[in-house]
């Protein structure tokens, strides 16, 4: 293996020809890297002036000798290809402008095409110095040959348009930089280090290993490059008929996935992180051929895939129907039975009726789950494991025997009869699912004319705030004490919500006023309520068994099972719930309940029978003390109020808490939320935590900033802990750092911000500290602290502990590898 370090002039003049291999994905970069690369040029190009042996190390160009022919050598271009593509379309760009400025000047233009585009003795793609992958010659040579009339404007054009628009006052005079500094800049001060693969050398192993610095690759790449490495020359006529079709159908994420579920007919537990290395375990053992036939095989199921996200190119009116159903409802999770229902199909082993059954099927499954609020976490391998359970001879009945056994939360009749009434379907899933599964009620009632529904929201009947409604609603309480306490169980309800047009206009009013208004209403979801006198408990129960006998007609339910009959409250998940409260704040057996996705009795009968910590922070919807249990050391259990005021709630002499210092209910499903996170993050996402967050983060802060947030997180994460985006998705208000398993979790919340600030949320603490190199031992510092005090937050005392824990210990050593000068944004 020959290393030198070139310029960028020494690696273009000449007669050498580089090869992007065809199967290197496309040129890739965007205006994110072009101008990154750009702003570099500049910067080289003014620091020159004084200093005109300065440079900028570009990065790493692998090659490999792929023949020689008379006059040129060919060269392979390993890594590389695309730093080297974007700098001849900027070269080609600066051509085409000196030539349109001085017209009677061809020295200016001509020296650039002949010395570093083409090779003015051959002829052909010969004749480029850069001949890129198939999928980019036709724009690369019109770009180079300036004839681009006709072309669509791929990322190709894209760049060479970029580099035009920002040369061009810059060539016109109107910039302090030259365009004599910025060709010196390219050409004389870009340092690449040049890596020729000798002739015992495994130029793919070096490929493999090497840390990508401008787009990194996926693993979808790097299986694609394996696959054509391992077919070399026979490979060129499959991956224009095969390959590059099915890389045009589905996008990047949905190709990688595609890779990992064929994978997962052969091994169900293999992890999509892990979907490269498994591929290529097994391709090691396949003939050239087979890989072959391997590649038709992915190139059938990328059909079926993009059927699967545009189900209008399906054919069966009812097959259509049921996938539409599945995308609207949006749960990526169930792609891998859905791909193999379709595959099973496609290979004649079942028909379409046996396909739309199945899904009629799984759609009940989801409904079903989500009514009664369970989890989603397990859901990904409970649908890659359904693959195996499959009958070919009784499909529809067989997958629903599968989700019928084993505690998948298959809800029964009678649950949905219970959870239409008692969960706070407001709060689970997502609020996508809620709305659709509302819509789908509505058109059963509706029937072949439903309502257009896409400019409805969800509308609390009984709203959230009863400041108009305390008096009708105490008309009858039933088994509650108060109207706050059955307001409590009942206003997140199913059978209290429903979808209208008007919910600004409605809000808090009075239900006469809302029952007029609702009469108005096309949506017949409404036609229930507008029919009452008064809306309260009795009101919301009838609804509640109206709506469960719709539910139950219309999606199918389990097989019976006892399993399948138990409310099962995980004590586990009952701790982390309870350690979720804020110090300082209360939260509701119905608050409870909804983060755990089960009903306020269930959480009252739990917390009676078990004794746990913090568990006098859950009180009735008044503020009264409940008739649970709690460990306390050193106290009764008759001292629920003397611990809650303690730390920081007011309790009046009748020993109820202050509603004001009640915990929202959407913070506590937050914070609590870390494990759905996950199960996200592991069979959605193609790449690993960190490269998720990299991902969201890399492109909204400076290059130095970035360094910095990841070099916390690369600690963190070599201390053990595990990076989350936060619940909601916006990647702008934080990342959830994670330490510990179960009832030993410790939460924080980091905060980047593009200015080079970065703020941490512990407990009830907020702390903020600058990029630099001693921000960053401090914020080490304090995280290290949270990991020696897992119960940070709980109290003063304890917060504290965890804000001065650390400080000197190994984070001021790790932090010594980061090199971390001062990250100021650029």
């Amino acid at each position: 293996m020959d290393v030198s370090e070139h310029k960028l002039h020494q690696i273009l003049e000449g007669s050498k020809q580089y090869q992007v291999p065809l199967y290197q994905r496309t040129y890739s970069w965007e205006k994110k890297q072009l101008k990154r690369l750009w702003d570099d040029v500049k910067d080289l190009a003014k620091a020159r002036r004084d200093k005109p042996f300065s440079t900028h190390f570009t990065g790493s160009l692998v090659l490999a000798v792929n023949g020689v022919t008379a006059g040129s050598s060919k060269m392979l271009v390993v890594d590389g290809q695309q730093r080297l593509t974007t700098l001849t379309l900027l070269l080609a760009a600066l051509r085409d402008l000196l030539k349109s400025a001085y017209p009677d000047d061809p020295k200016k233009y001509e020296s650039i095409s002949k010395r570093y585009l083409v090779d003015e003795y051959n002829s052909g793609d010969d004749r480029l110095k850069i001949l890129p992958t198939q999928g980019d010659r036709s724009s690369y040579r019109g770009v180079i040959d300036e004839q681009m009339q006709g072309l669509n404007e791929d990322n190709v054009i894209s760049a060479y348009n970029f580099f035009f628009e920002h040369l061009k006052p810059i060539v016109e005079g109107n910039d302090s930089t030259t365009y004599l500094e910025v060709q010196d800049a390219v050409l004389h001060g870009l340092d690449f280090v040049s890596i020729t693969a000798g002739e015992g050398d495994n130029v793919y192993r070096i490929f493999e290993s090497l840390n990508n610095t401008g787009l990194r690759l996926t693993q979808g790449d790097l299986l694609r490059n394996y696959i054509f490495m391992r077919l070399g020359t026979v490979g060129e006529q499959l991956y224009s008929s095969v390959w590059m079709p099915m890389q045009n159908r589905l996008t990047p994420k949905d190709l990688e996935k595609l890779f990992w579920i064929e994978l997962t007919w052969y091994d169900s537990e293999v992890k999509q992180g892990d979907m490269y290395e498994g591929q290529v375990l097994r391709l090691k053992d396949l003939s050239v051929d087979e890989i072959r036939r391997l590649v038709k095989i992915f190139n059938d199921l990328s059909v079926l895939m993009a059927t699967m996200r545009d189900p209008s190119l399906e054919k069966d009116a009812t097959v259509q129907r049921q996938l539409s159903r599945l995308r609207e409802y949006g749960m990526p999770s169930t792609d891998p039975l859905v791909l193999r229902l379709l595959y099973l199909r496609s290979v004649s082993k079942v028909d379409s009726d046996d396909v739309a059954g199945a899904l009629k099927v799984l759609e009940s499954f989801l409904v079903r789950r989500l009514l009664v609020s369970a989890p989603h976490n397990a859901l990904s391998r409970m649908m890659l494991r359904a693959s195996d359970e499959l009958d070919e001879t009784s499909l529809e009945e067989s997958l629903r025997r599968y989700l019928s056994f084993g505690r998948k939360r298959f809800a029964t009749n009678e649950q949905i009869e219970r959870a239409v009434v008692e969960e706070a379907f407001y709060y689970v899933g997502k609020h996508g699912q809620r709305k659709t599964v509302l819509a789908w009620i509505e058109e059963a009632i509706a029937g072949k004319e439903p309502a257009d529904l896409s400019r409805t929201s969800i509308e609390h009947i009984m709203p959230q705030n009863i400041v108009h409604w305390r008096e009708d609603l105490n008309r009858e309480l039933g088994q509650f004490e108060s109207v706050d306490e059955m307001h409590d169980a009942l206003v997140h309800t199913l059978a209290n919500l429903s979808l209208t047009g008007y919910n600004s206009e409605l809000s808090n009013s009075p239900f006469a006023v809302k029952r007029k208004m609702l009469e108005k209403s096309n949506v017949a979801l409404n036609d229930f309520v507008s029919s009452r006198e008064f809306w309260g408990k009795p009101e919301i129960e009838e609804r509640g068994k109206y709506l469960a006998s719709i539910i139950n007609s219309e999606w199918v339910s389990p097989i019976n099972s006892s399993e399948n009959q138990r409310e099962v409250i995980d004590e586990i998940s009952m701790k982390d719930a309870l350690s979720a409260i804020p110090n300082g704040q209360w939260a509701t057996f119905g608050d409870i309940a909804a983060v755990l996705g089960t009903s306020p009795s269930a959480v009252e009968d739990f917390l009676s029978s078990n004794r746990l910590a913090h568990a006098w922070r859950v009180r009735k919807a008044s503020g009264a003390e409940g008739a649970h249990k709690f460990v306390s050391p050193g106290l009764t259990e008759s001292d629920g109020a003397t611990l809650l005021a303690a730390s920081g709630v007011h309790v009046d002499s009748s020993g109820h808490a202050q509603l004001s210092h009640r915990v929202e209910v959407r913070r506590l499903i937050e914070a609590t939320s870390i494990d759905s996170i996950s199960e996200q993050v592991n069979s959605d996402s193609t790449l690993d935590s960190l490269e998720m967050v990299r991902s969201n983060l890399s492109a909204k802060l400076s290059p130095p900033v970035w360094q910095a947030v990841e070099r916390i997180l690369l600690v963190w994460l070599g201390m053990g802990g595990q990076i989350f985006l936060n619940a909601s998705g916006d990647e702008t208000a934080g990342l959830q750092l994670v330490h510990g398993v179960n009832e030993e979790r410790s939460f924080v919340t980091l905060s980047p911000a593009a200015s080079g600030q970065v703020n941490l949320s512990i407990g009830e603490h907020e702390i903020s500290a600058p990029l630099t190199r001693e921000g960053v031992v401090e914020i080490l510092g304090y995280l290290e602290g949270g990991i020696v005090d897992p119960l940070g937050g709980a109290n003063d005392e304890l917060s504290a502990a965890w804000l001065d824990g650390g400080r000197n210990g190994m984070s001021t050593v790790l932090v010594d590898l980061a090199q971390i000068s001062g990250a100021s944004p650029r």
